[in-house]
């Protein structure tokens, strides 16, 4: 998620290579809507966002101000209706929304749509067959007549529970909240002629802008040609995702203060003093694991190396594989390296397990190529719950460590021995008091109170959407759609 509000720069182009950065927080779709003060356009698309835009279409998105998007679905299907920036209509304006996180109220925010605009609630991109937490938050913003669109976002965000980061604008207007928790990250930045927000520093330094601070827990920004005004919707009651630290961010970022990297090196390091082994290689699972593995390799003495190759080309496919295909599961990704680990007693770091899946099919991968020992290390406690604040973890049934203990995981995947690392080692790793951080798929303890199951759920608002007809792609029909006369 990304925003820019710059006049005389590119900002389409900005926000491209913005996302470009965050691309790993979703490869579902991406989108990019622009503002020259006049009129708002947007160009979504499914796929990474070097498919979506190309030259051409950077060039239709003209203005000062941007907002960018590259999704991963938590709420609402991976459909085009569900691609974002999410767009809004009033008769005085338009509101572009992007959002990272989960809210765990829609049912309520549904029903109030609903209430304000009729009983099917159909309104602004509702009317399309979006079915994302993303656009009722659009439709209530957009449904303030006789208000500025500032003075909407102070009334409804108070109003919204669970993990949100939103960057949005008006014509004129460069917006950026973040919930109360502050679960996931959003980060303020400077450039010479503007101010950027994105959801993690690696994005301010691709496109050369210094980092200013975060945006704090509760805090509503507005960038306008009158320059930057902070308001305050909620108190702050900081509970950052643990998660981001352990695999969800970038290396590269830093989050309050402490460098990811340095994070994960630092669990590498606490989990060989909290699982030692006797081996004769360190590898990690590419690219996740490799930080943690070079701090296991340091703590431990033993010898680093590169025992997997990770092919660079895996994305997301739209393309069936075949029955022999599928057989082949993980070898799509990673491949190992046949001459490094024959006849070696092998450690093995990785950032998680979740179904287990891929450790299981690994693990016999490397036995195959000649490992006479395979020690599994993980950087991560064992994950038990699911996550409601946007990952989008599996159901408890299907998490392999649900129910059941250590050494049982470690013969379901077939390793000889397995090793998580601690809670309070990985908490002292991120160098963040335990009482800020949200633990909650480790531990079972929801900082946001969670509503009745039957109101949680991805498919929530698609099993209770009741008309609309999408659309057919185009580059700004919705946008002139829902503008003002």
């Amino acid at each position: 998620m990304f925003g820019v509000w710059a006049p005389g720069e590119d900002v389409a182009k900005l926000a491209y290579y913005g996302l470009y950065a965050l691309q790993h927080r979703g490869q579902e779709s991406a989108g990019i809507a622009t503002s020259d003060g006049h009129r708002l356009l947007v160009y979504k698309d499914m796929g990474l966002v070097s498919q979506v835009f190309d030259e051409r279409s950077l060039a239709s998105l003209t203005g000062h101000l941007a907002v960018g998007h590259c999704r991963y679905s938590t709420t609402g299907g991976s459909t085009w209706e569900n691609a974002q920036p999410t767009l809004g209509g009033h008769d005085e304006g338009t509101v572009a929304l992007a959002h990272n996180g989960n809210l765990i109220n829609s049912a309520e925010l549904r029903a109030l749509v609903e209430e304000r605009t009729g009983e099917d609630g159909h309104r602004g991109e509702l009317r399309y067959g979006n079915t994302t937490d993303t656009a009722l938050v659009t439709a209530l913003l957009a449904d303030h007549p006789g208000r500025t669109l500032e003075s909407a976002a102070l009334e409804l965000l108070p109003l919204l529970r669970g993990a949100f980061c939103f960057v949005f604008m008006s014509e004129d207007t460069l917006y950026a909240a973040r919930d109360p928790q502050g679960i996931r990250p959003l980060v303020l930045g400077r450039l010479d002629r503007g101010w950027v927000v994105a959801s993690e520093t690696a994005a301010l330094d691709i496109v050369g802008a210094s980092f200013v601070r975060e945006i704090q827990p509760g805090e509503l920004l507005a960038i306008d040609a009158s320059g930057l005004r902070s308001r305050r919707f909620a108190p702050q009651d900081p509970k950052g995702c643990v998660f981001e630290y352990v695999y969800l961010a970038r290396p590269d970022t830093t989050i309050n203060e402490r460098a990811v990297h340095e994070a994960r090196v630092e669990m590498g390091r606490i989990l060989a003093r909290e699982h030692p082994v006797e081996a004769d290689l360190v590898i990690p699972t590419p690219e996740s694991g490799t930080p943690a593995a070079i701090g296991y390799a340091q703590e431990s003495g033993i010898p680093y190396g590169q025992g997997l190759v990770k092919n660079a080309y895996v994305g997301r496919t739209f393309i069936q594989p075949s029955q022999t295909i599928r057989q082949l599961g993980i070898r799509l990704k990673l491949n190992p390296l046949k001459e490094v680990i024959k006849g070696k007693r092998l450690v093995v770091v990785d950032d998680s397990i979740v179904r287990g899946n891929t450790q299981r099919a690994l693990v016999r991968m490397l036995r195959e190529a000649g490992a006479v020992e395979v020690h599994v290390r993980i950087s991560s406690p064992p994950v038990r719950w699911p996550c409601f604040y946007g990952i989008d973890f599996a159901t408890r049934a299907e998490l392999i460590a649900t129910g059941i203990g250590v050494e049982e995981v470690c013969r379901s995947i077939g390793a000889d021995t397995l090793g998580y690392i601690s809670e309070e080692g990985m908490i002292e790793a991120t160098c963040q008091p335990a009482d800020r951080l949200c633990t909650a798929c480790f531990t079972g303890v929801y900082p946001v109170e969670l509503p009745p199951e039957d109101q949680l759920g991805k498919d929530l608002l698609e099993l209770e959407f009741a008309g609309g007809t999408p659309l057919d792609r185009p580059i700004d029909v919705v946008a002139q759609a829902l503008a003002r006369p």
